[in-house]
Parts: C-alpha cells; sequence; structure tokens
C-alpha cells in the first residue's frame, strides 16, 4: 500500500532519495522500480531492514541490475548522513511514533538540500481519536503512536522548518474503516472473523487494483482518510 504520490514527488534519475522509518521497504521498492535514483531506506527494526533488503535484491536479480540502493540502520532524531545529502525524502506514518518531531524535522532539514522536496505522511485526527477512544491497546502497545496530529499542527511543523507547502492529500479511506474493525474487535483478536474478511478484501483490492474500488476509495477519503499526506519544498535560506 503506497501512501506517497510519486508524480508528486518528482523523483529524477540520479537523485539521491532517504526514505525515512522505511518500515518493511514498501516505498522504497516503489522509488527503485519506477526511477534511477538512489535509495537509502532507514529503520531503527533490523527485522523491517532485513525485508526490505531481500525484496530490493529480487527485485536486482529480476531487472539484472546492479543495486542502486543502501539499507542502514539508524535513528531519525539523528540522521547518519552529511548535510545536503538528500535531494528527496520520504516520511511515511513516522512522525506520530517519534518522542520528539521538532528534532526529526530539524534533522529533515538539515539532510535535505536547499530547494529539495519532503513528502510525509501521518494518521488523520479524526481516526485517530475514534481509534484512541475505542481501544486502549492501539495506541499502548511498545512502538505505538504518541501523538495525534491536527492537520494545521502539521502545517504548522512545516512552516517552522522554512518548508513551502505545495500540495496536501487525504489518502486510505478504506484502510480506515479496517482499522475501526480491529479496535472494535479486540487489537490483539488477530483471529476475528470479520477484520480478517476486511483485510482480505484489502488485500484483493491492492492486488488487482479494481477502479471501482479505486473510486469508491477517493469518494470516502474525503469523509474519513486514514492518513493526510502533505508535499513541500525546503527554501533555500535566503
Amino acid at each position: 500500500m503506497l501512501t506517497i504520490d510519486y508524480d508528486l514527488l518528482g523523483i529524477k534519475d540520479s537523485e539521491r532519495v532517504l526514505d525515512i522509518g522505511c518500515g518493511h521497504g514498501r516505498h522504497s521498492w516503489e522509488a527503485h522500480k519506477r526511477n534511477g535514483c538512489r535509495i537509502y531506506a532507514l529503520d531503527m527494526e533490523e527485522e523491517s531492514l532485513i525485508k526490505t533488503r531481500h525484496v530490493l535484491r529480487l527485485m536486482d536479480e529480476e531487472a539484472k541490475s546492479n543495486g542502486n540502493w543502501i539499507v542502514i540502520r539508524g535513528d531519525a532524531l539523528n540522521l547518519p548522513f552529511k548535510d545536503a545529502s538528500f535531494d528527496k525524502i520520504i516520511c511515511s506514518e513516522v512522525l506520530e511514533h517519534l518522542p520528539n518531531d521538532q528534532q526529526a524535522m530539524r534533522e529533515i532539514v538539515r539532510v535535505l538540500k536547499d530547494n529539495g522536496t519532503l513528502a510525509v505522511s501521518v494518521p488523520t485526527y479524526l481516526t485517530e481519536a475514534v481509534y484512541w477512544r475505542i481501544s486502549k491497546d492501539y495506541y499502548s502497545n511498545p512502538g505505538g503512536h504518541i501523538r495525534k496530529y491536527k492537520t494545521q499542527q502539521l502545517i504548522d511543523l512545516f512552516s517552522q522548518n522554512n518548508f513551502q507547502i505545495f500540495a496536501i492529500r487525504h489518502k486510505h479511506a478504506l484502510h480506515s474503516i479496517y482499522w475501526l474493525l480491529r479496535c472494535l474487535f479486540g487489537i490483539k483478536n488477530e483471529k476475528a472473523s470479520i477484520p480478517t474478511l476486511y483485510h482480505r478484501f484489502l488485500v484483493w483490492d491492492l492486488r488487482v487494483k479494481s477502479k471501482p474500488i479505486r473510486l469508491l476509495d477517493d469518494l470516502l477519503n474525503q469523509f474519513f482518510p486514514k492518513s493526510v499526506v502533505i508535499y513541500a519544498h525546503k527554501g533555500n535560506g535566503e
């Protein structure tokens, strides 16, 4: 499931792209597949990095390419890179986990080139508020969400760090329903039949990319999207 729109992000050949908190690597995979850029996939969890590395290697084998990517263990609050290292940065569903989002943004500013592009996504305030109200397990697990963002709060965070926002999008309304079902039937109850059946539907949709379902998701994104995505250019300091 991709949250970032690569047409808006505008990755070009030979650019250096950082995927902060890459998880299992879905955005890194897509960038590697679509563009002749160099991908840096960063995460704190070794298990996630192992999967990301494995899939990127398989993609290289299929394409008979040399692997223009690197997978690295690192902290979003202390990025292991020099200043102005990257043309594009992806930070999808990460800030809500971090104890200091301001420090994370300062690090992003530091390693992103002037006029570079940043895409950040976080869960919407509405869906988070509902889930937190229904289920303590949703947010109390280790590594869970520690804050909720209203869109204006996120906009302010960008503005405070010299970013010029050029697009805001809302995504994944159908996944909002899945997490609502998980909260209602118990986050820890992974065998609950209704959430399980709905998850199978989501997996089917990801595989077949049904146009009617895409249109339905786009419609529902106007009411209860799961994520808000902000795209912005870094100012040049002038």
